[in-house]
């Protein structure tokens, strides 16, 4: 065997170009910022607070919620809500009225004429797994095709699956923070069109859609939305019912929003919540997305949502 020369030693052969296609979601650090930048981080008094992940989601310990919240105590699960996004409340088995009567701490109750309601009450949405099929397992936020989005929902498992029917849900702040520079950079100030069509046309008859195009026309809100009551900037785009970014042609818009999409798809900005029979989660619904996991086959999975008002995005 010839021997190796030292200046044969230390070649070193150079590295392929490490190409890979523009726009999808790579490994490596993440910012996990959970509050606001001079946010200040103070304990909770009124109840026991039992973080699920980093940034996003909390069980909240020690309370009944069949008892409407104090002012005290609505303050203190409102800057719960603001810092950890998701919040669930184990075992409470609420009446629907005392549903609603928690969600109206928050502000006035929404009603939605495009899905099934509890009974009589036309502002407790009910979603019934053996009736209609599954189709919120996609990452969205509730109804930005209104000029006035939800700002939150309160939602209860009524029936649970013996294996299955998970909800997840995304930091929409998190998942901002950690976009490129150039993509936020060209998002700042877009705006795009946000249509019901779209994500209701999976399940629902064409001839039942059209009966409600005049009440629900196309609208548009800022690609980038200031929390109103945080100032965090958060991704306000979704699968369901984003359809365009306004000013750019179709085939660039829809590359640009299939990278945003992609965002609530990293694991490190979500949280993972196994329902039990009267559980509740309560969502800001203005800094996530969720997904329903449809894994459960035929077995029943009976939910009930009441929907909070909201403000027009900015």
């Amino acid at each position: 065997m010839a021997p190796v020369s030292a200046s044969n030693a230390s070649v070193v052969p150079a590295l392929r170009h490490p190409h890979v296609p523009a726009g999808g979601l790579y490994e490596g650090h993440r910012e996990l910022r959970r509050v606001p930048e001079g946010w200040e981080d103070r304990p909770y008094g009124l109840f026991e607070l039992v973080p699920q992940s980093a940034t996003i989601g909390a069980e909240i310990r020690g309370l009944d919620l069949s008892v409407p919240p104090s002012p005290a105590l609505r303050g203190e699960l409102n800057r719960a809500l603001l810092e950890w996004k998701v919040l669930f409340f184990r075992g409470q088995r609420l009446t629907s009225d005392a549903q609603r009567a928690f969600a109206l701490a928050w502000g006035e109750l929404e009603t939605n004429p495009l899905v099934a309601t509890a009974g009589g009450a036309k502002d407790v949405a009910r979603f019934d797994r053996t009736a209609v099929p599954s189709f919120e397992n996609v990452w969205h936020t509730d109804v930005t095709f209104r000029e006035r989005p939800a700002m939150g929902a309160v939602l209860q498992l009524r029936e649970v699956p013996p294996a299955g029917g998970d909800t997840l849900w995304a930091d929409m702040a998190v998942a901002y923070d950690n976009l490129p520079r150039d993509v936020r950079d060209r998002i700042d100030g877009a705006r795009a069109v946000h249509d019901f069509v779209p994500g209701f046309a999976r399940y629902s008859p064409a001839e039942h859609l059209a009966r409600f195009q005049d009440v629900f026309p196309p609208v548009e809100h800022p690609v980038v939305r200031t929390h109103p009551e945080t100032g965090r900037r958060m991704l306000f785009v979704n699968t369901s019912f984003t359809t365009r970014i306004v000013g750019l042609p179709q085939e660039e818009s829809d590359r640009l929003l299939r990278l945003l999409f992609q965002q609530a798809h990293v694991p490190e900005y979500q949280v993972r919540f196994r329902w039990q029979a009267g559980d509740i989660a309560f969502w800001d619904n203005r800094a996530t997305q969720h997904y329903a996991v449809a894994d459960y086959g035929t077995h029943r999975r009976i939910a009930e949502r009441v929907a909070i008002a909201g403000d027009r995005p900015y």
